[in-house]
């Protein structure tokens, strides 16, 4: 093992191996299949990177995402370590290529995705490469009862009859129990042996606090810690107006989502990396590759899809092994708007069917044929043509490319971004001036209010709906306002690319892939309602409902979780307080942020007193979130 430190403080400039990181080298190094549980941070790459690098021959990475796949080989590249990744998009004779300079040119890690796999020809040629270690990444994609279970991962187990003697490393960073039992049953790993880090996160503390008004205790948190911070958002209007709202109360924020381009993403995330600002507020496509040591706070403002991405995107905090903060806000309000985002959007057996042949129709594909036929295809007037919901429809069209039925390339609908380039008074003026296209232009002003300062991501579908008119009409005003130099306005049509893998076979297609549907449909309910049991839970600590979740059970408190701290008030304080608060309610109904500034005691204090209260039947909470005593 000397020589795995070695290529580590040459390569990787570190001096000693993490926790477990060591035992997996040692254990993929003896030939041994090995399976990993590395919650995130806990440094998964080096552990088939250095084995790789040792041995003789090539190993090859299998992994469901393409921006990790090509994260990894540049950061391989720039270590002048010599990486390939088979990534969606490459020609036929560029990928001969690639292969070719896999078999002949030295190279150490070849990256491609599952589906890369059920091609003939490629696995043929990767049959005749010297693999000397087979690392499938993200291997919870492997179980049906992963997060994101994609049935290509069924089939690297073939790979097993071509290299019986080559080991298997399945690594993961979330996986409950059932889910790991499916990936080594899954894989056909032999014997393998098992690494598992614990899920504990002793200096990061758990918190859930339901508040009214979630921008006023963010500022509070963040006055308390003004170091590095994430803000994890819905969706992209949701980055613009926190980031803006923060920048108001006088921090320094940036945001973070996919519809950025590549160099704003860079620019915006080198600035926060570098600590020009104290906040990034971000979509859940901030995150890959992220290792920043110092980050004190993450904060979520609205229910996360599942506990795994949940402790994922809070598991960013606090790598320096500092104490630090995973925050989730809450309103009574979450539940429901978390329902109709994760749950209403899901397609059931009927829609998917309806939609693939809708599919097939627009396409003019007859029954029988469509294999290997290639379309470019827009999302958005697919939608619009047959009056389907464009979430749904993506969903939808997301689970026919898992299951291999069609390849769809991830670019989706018309990119529209517009800014007004004239006052408001001015705006207001041509309203008057031309009432028909009033209603739409004060659409777009009261959905988006920073649209005098800057070019604005531009939801069409939103503005229609908003202002009562078709999409057409909505364009027909955009195009009218460019014309006369109002607005500034671009358009880019980024359709997808839509290759049908298989005949069209209707019923026969659908009917083969519904129990994956009707399973995924029904694991993410399930991950729904963990998430919403994590929140509501107040009688356990937070942290020991986290581990217990991954199958970690622990009897002993966190001492430092949302729910510790409250039970870490001392019983007269509490008697002390609940009466101050009893006595205060008998005078006039208060909401929390006025019994807080009349007691002086903290918000963690006033909420879990309330709480007590609301339990007890002392007092209700009135429809404008002010407390009042019972009558």
């Amino acid at each position: 093992m000397q020589e795995a430190v070695a290529i580590l403080q040459k390569y990787w400039k570190h001096d000693k191996f993490r926790s477990l990181q060591y035992e997996i080298i040692d254990s993929v190094l003896s030939g041994q299949d090995t399976f990993a549980l590395m919650p995130t941070g806990g440094g998964k790459s080096v552990c088939f990177q250095i084995p790789a690098m040792i041995n003789e021959g090539i190993c090859l990475v299998i992994s469901p995402l393409v921006a990790l796949m090509k994260d990894q080989v540049a950061n391989l590249q720039k270590r002048n370590i010599k990486a390939i990744a088979l990534t969606g998009g490459i020609r036929s004779d560029e990928m001969i290529d690639l292969l070719d300079n896999c078999q002949f040119g030295n190279y150490k890690f070849l990256y491609l995705s599952p589906e890369r796999l059920q091609s003939d020809w490629i696995m043929d040629r990767i049959k005749n490469l010297p693999i000397n270690l087979i690392t499938i990444d993200e291997a919870h994609c492997v179980s049906q009862w992963g997060h994101d279970f994609r049935p290509a991962y069924l089939k690297i187990s073939a790979l097993k009859k071509h290299f019986p003697q080559t080991p298997f490393l399945a690594l993961t960073a979330t996986a409950t129990p059932r889910v790991k039992e499916d990936i080594i049953n899954e894989l056909g790993l032999h014997k393998p042996h098992i690494f598992e880090k614990s899920f504990a996160r002793k200096n990061i503390a758990y918190m859930v606090f339901e508040v009214e008004d979630k921008v006023f205790r963010i500022e509070q948190i963040l006055k308390k810690n003004p170091q590095p911070s994430i803000i994890y958002v819905r969706n992209r209007k949701s980055c613009l107006d926190i980031s803006s709202q923060l920048n108001s109360l006088g921090f320094k924020a940036t945001y973070y989502h996919g519809g950025l381009s590549s160099k704003e993403k860079d620019k915006n995330m080198q600035s926060w990396m570098d600590e020009e600002m104290q906040i990034i507020v971000a979509t859940n496509a901030f995150g890959m590759g992220i290792d920043k040591a110092n980050v004190k706070t993450v904060i979520h403002i609205q229910l996360p899809e599942n506990i795994e991405n949940y402790y994922q995107e809070a598991g960013r905090a606090g790598r320096n092994g500092e104490r630090a903060f995973a925050i989730l806000l809450t309103s009574p309000s979450d539940i429901i708007q978390a329902e109709s985002q994760f749950i209403n959007i899901l397609p059931d057996k009927k829609f998917l069917n309806l939609m693939y042949i809708k599919l097939c129709n627009y396409f003019r594909i007859a029954y029988g044929e469509g294999i290997n036929e290639q379309f470019t295809f827009n999302l958005h007037h697919f939608c619009l043509k047959y009056e389907f919901p464009t979430l749904k429809t993506y969903n939808a069209m997301q689970f026919l490319d898992r299951q291999g039925i069609v390849s769809l390339s991830q670019e989706f609908s018309e990119k529209i971004t517009l800014q007004f380039l004239i006052p408001s008074k001015e705006v207001i003026r041509y309203m008057s001036l031309n009432p028909n296209d009033e209603e739409i232009i004060l659409a777009i002003l009261r959905t988006y209010p920073g649209i005098y300062e800057m070019q604005t991501a531009f939801n069409l579908q939103l503005i229609a709906k908003k202002s009562n008119h078709k999409e057409t009409e909505v364009l027909a005003v955009l195009h009218k306002l460019k014309e006369k130099e109002i607005i500034e306005y671009h358009s880019k049509n980024n359709d997808a690319t839509l290759i049908f893998n298989e005949v069209r076979e209707d019923d026969k297609t659908i009917n083969r892939v519904s129990k994956y549907l009707e399973n995924q449909n029904q694991l993410k309910k399930e991950q729904l309602q963990s998430v919403i049991q994590y929140i509501n839970e107040k009688k356990l600590c937070k942290n020991k409902l986290i581990l217990n979740y991954f199958g970690e059970i622990t009897t002993v408190d966190c001492g430092i979780c949302s729910f510790c701290i409250t039970k870490k008030i001392k019983k007269k304080d509490v008697t002390l307080l609940s009466k101050e608060i009893i006595t205060l309610l008998q005078a006039e109904d208060l909401n929390s942020r006025d019994i807080q500034n009349k007691t002086k005691n903290s918000p963690d204090e006033v909420i879990g007193v309330l709480q007590d209260l609301l339990e007890n039947n002392t007092i209700l909470v009135k429809p404008n979130n002010k407390y009042t005593l019972r009558s």
